[in-house]
């Protein structure tokens, strides 16, 4: 079964825009790795999300502000689209940095 969005219109389009590019961009496959070691080395979680948020892996030091403007409804849609694309990172990557993956 795939994932399927949940169907609640966004309120904040702009906002909601840049920070979900900022997470696109993080993901792209010549730079997800980037993204795994600097969570590594700081010892966050892979699906923590909002420690890493604020630990700035994103590249865009608005992004706690971005995330923080949008009512809870966008907020969630945006963890939502964040756990989605952690998922999407190639197998091989997931077994070397398992660490970031395993639940507690």
């Amino acid at each position: 079964m795939a994932f399927e969005q949940a169907g609640i219109a966004v309120e904040k389009q702009s906002e909601f825009a840049q920070l979900k590019d900022a997470i696109a961009r993080a993901f792209q496959p010549d730079r997800v790795e980037g993204l795994l070691k600097r969570l590594l080395k700081k010892g966050i979680r892979i699906r923590d999300w909002e420690p890493v948020l604020k630990c700035g892996a994103l590249d865009r030091k608005d992004a706690v502000s971005l995330y923080q403007s949008l009512p809870l409804s966008d907020q969630a849609q945006m963890r939502e689209f964040y756990l989605s694309r952690i998922e999407e990172v190639a197998p091989q990557l997931r077994t070397k940095y398992h660490k970031l993956y395993q639940y507690y």
